[in-house]
This record gives C-alpha cells, sequence and structure tokens, in this order.
C-alpha cells in the first residue's frame, strides 16, 4: 500500500519539533517543575491573569468554535486599525502558513528561503512539492539583497518566507531593506512572531511592524502570534493581515473549525488587555540584555545580538550537542541545538526569569569545553 503515497513524500524528512516538558522530565528522571526550560522561546510568565480568569469561566465548551473566529477578528481590527476583512486567524501561525501554500504552490513551483531561519518554511514547502531556492545569508545573518533578487529573476518563486526578527539567530533586517522587498513580483510573507520585543518597536513592537502596510500592498502578508509575548502557546492561536484577493481564497480552504473556542477568547481577552503585556516585554527585553552580556563572558560562546525573546551562541571550542546533553543531563536545562547549514555548532537559549538565567550562567561556567 505504500505505493499509493504521494511519491516526493517517502524520502521527505519529518520536523523535529521540541519535544513535551513532561516526557522530556520523565526521561531526564526529573520533574517538570525542577526543569528550566529554555529551548522554544515561549513566554515564561504564561498569560495575563486576566485570561486565565476567562478561561476559568468558559462556557460552551461542548458547542462548536465560531469558525469565522468574528468576535477575535473584530478585537484584531480595532487594536491594529485595519479593516477587519484583512485579518485571519490560525491554529498558530503555522497554520496560515500552510494555507498559504495551500491556494498558491503546485508541484514544482518555487519558494524563496533566505537561510538559515524557521524549518517550517522548508518544510511546509517540502510537503507542497515545492522548488525550495535557499538563499543563503551573510555571516552576521544580515539579508543579501542582490542575491535575492537575482534569484527572484532567475527561478521566478511565488513566495518569499521571511521571519522579521529572524529565528534562530535573532536579526531584524533594516526596515528600509524589508520593504525594499515589496519590490519584486511575488508574494512575500512577514513573519513577526517576535516583534513585540524588538528594541526600537516601541512598547509592543508596533512601530517596528509592517502590518500598517497590508492594505496598500497587494504582495504582502504580515504574521503574527499569541504564542510568545502573549502565553498562549499551548492553545495554539496565531493571525495575520492578508490582503484581500488572497485572503478571499484561503476563506474557501481552510478547515471551518480550526481555532479552538479556548484559543479564540484567550487571544480576544488578551487583545483587550494588551497593554498589560508592557512590563512582561519590558522584563524579557531586559534579561536579553543581561542573558547576551553574561554570553559574552563565557570563554567559549560567541553569542549574537538579538531583537527576540532569545540568543543564538556559537560555540568556539567544544561541541554545541554535548553542551547541550550535558546541561539537560546534568543541570535540568534545556537548550536549542543546531547543526545546519550555517549554523553550525550552534545553541539557541530563550530567555526565561531571572532565576532561570543564574542556573544556566552556573551550568555554563562549570562546563568544560574539552571534557
Amino acid at each position: 500500500m505504500q505505493a499509493l503515497l504521494r511519491p516526493h513524500l517517502a524520502s521527505m524528512p519529518a520536523y523535529e519539533p521540541v519535544e513535551p516538558y513532561d516526557v522530556l522530565a520523565r526521561r531526564l528522571g526529573r520533574t517538570p517543575e525542577s526543569l528550566v526550560k529554555l529551548d522554544a522561546n515561549e513566554n515564561p510568565y504564561g498569560p495575563l491573569p486576566q485570561v486565565r480568569e476567562a478561561l476559568a469561566r468558559l462556557q460552551h465548551v461542548h458547542r462548536y468554535p465560531d469558525p469565522e473566529s468574528r468576535a477575535l477578528r473584530d478585537a484584531l481590527a480595532r487594536t491594529f486599525h485595519l479593516p477587519v476583512e484583512h485579518f485571519l486567524v490560525g491554529a498558530g501561525a503555522d497554520e496560515l502558513l500552510e494555507l498559504i501554500l495551500r491556494v498558491l504552490i503546485d508541484p514544482g513551483d518555487a519558494v524563496l528561503i533566505p537561510t538559515p531561519t524557521f524549518g517550517m518554511y522548508a518544510f511546509l514547502a517540502r510537503v507542497y512539492a515545492a522548488r525550495i531556492i535557499d538563499v543563503p545569508r551573510n555571516p552576521d545573518f544580515s539579508l543579501r539583497l542582490d542575491a535575492l533578487r537575482e534569484a527572484v529573476r532567475i527561478h521566478r518563486p511565488k513566495v518569499l518566507f521571511l521571519a522579521a526578527p529572524n529565528n534562530p539567530d535573532g536579526s531584524l533586517p533594516p526596515r528600509e531593506v524589508r520593504e525594499a522587498l515589496l519590490d519584486l513580483p511575488l508574494l512575500v510573507v512577514m513573519d513577526e512572531a517576535y516583534i513585540e520585543f524588538v528594541d526600537e518597536g516601541g512598547p509592543l513592537g508596533d512601530a517596528a511592524s509592517l502590518l500598517p502596510l497590508v492594505p496598500k500592498r497587494e504582495n504582502l502578508v504580515v504574521l503574527r502570534t499569541f504564542s510568545k509575548i502573549a502565553g498562549l502557546a499551548g492553545l495554539r492561536v496565531g493571525y495575520g493581515a492578508f490582503p484581500q484577493w488572497l485572503a478571499q481564497a484561503i476563506w474557501k480552504v481552510k478547515q471551518p473549525y480550526n481555532v479552538s473556542v479556548a484559543a479564540q477568547e484567550a487571544a480576544r481577552v488578551t487583545l483587550q488587555h494588551r497593554e498589560d503585556l508592557i512590563p512582561v516585554v519590558e522584563r524579557l527585553r531586559t534579561e536579553r540584555q543581561r542573558l547576551y552580556r553574561a554570553l559574552q563572558e563565557i570563554p567559549y560562546l560567541e553569542p549574537y545580538p538579538s531583537q527576540t525573546n532569545f540568543v543564538l551562541a556559537r560555540l568556539k571550542q567544544g561541541s554545541a550537542r554535548a553542551l547541550k546533553e550535558d546541561l539537560a543531563r546534568q543541570h535540568g536545562i534545556l537548550v536549542r541545538y543546531f547543526a545546519s547549514p550555517g549554523l553550525e555548532n550552534c545553541v539557541r537559549i530563550s530567555v526565561g526569569r531571572p532565576q532561570d538565567t543564574d542556573r544556566l550562567l552556573e551550568a555554563l561556567q562549570q562546563w568544560e569545553p574539552h571534557a
């Protein structure tokens, strides 16, 4: 029966997500509460108290959710001062990425990806049998704008995926570079999952966002998420601003009940109390700077400046994989390890609470890179 599979899926590698908290705890012989989880860029402070209260009062969970997420989309329109018709909501921004490809990509169509970056872009492109046009970034992870233009001229891709700020290095291309991409003859999907953490973006990153440009540009999609700053990663809810032609196509193909009652309500209440997230953003920005400066003092590490809630560091000595495994096994500290092109011998460390940083730094200072 395996012959019934779509041929390209037979050799396609699976996506490798971070494993669940409780599974990792059991594997390490620890309780979940004893772990310092710095491997998935989650908000260590969790959702707002008002969100917890709203979830505790939640009714009608025995009914299907609103298939159009009307209350949440209305709240997004009020928050960002854009017509509600531009907003779509998904089970995480990942679902919206998939829906974009579902309506645009035939097998063999090209998708442009500046790498290294978020692995979900290439994974989803492979699912749809797209040709992935990989344009490597500069050593400092900045974009090679001329190389992207040349790739568009030669390969004629339909879509460009750009994480802004980028995951896993935390860099944000200058605004003029991001806007220059909109002059290319393709759809630009700007993934702003970490925009709230940008230093020059104001209290919640809005000044750095390209979201206000969506109604003016037919080739711009801006995606955002409630998983990071809002602390709703476990509920899976993201949103995006889309040009009308694309939004109308996606409405035709998306699953009708894709966002749960709980996720819709949690996201709506988050927007209602959005200003209460400002102290959380400030706390995490401050802790990020502390973490970055401290990592600079670790002799075997070379950290990269970040505009997100994580810091990428390359090992100058020793093995990144060995460091990751030792932190988990000996100290119950979880970080992400990379070995793909452009990310050789790197670890990515999420910003946690001050006590999490303390435990991490103590463990890093004890580690012997040649042991």
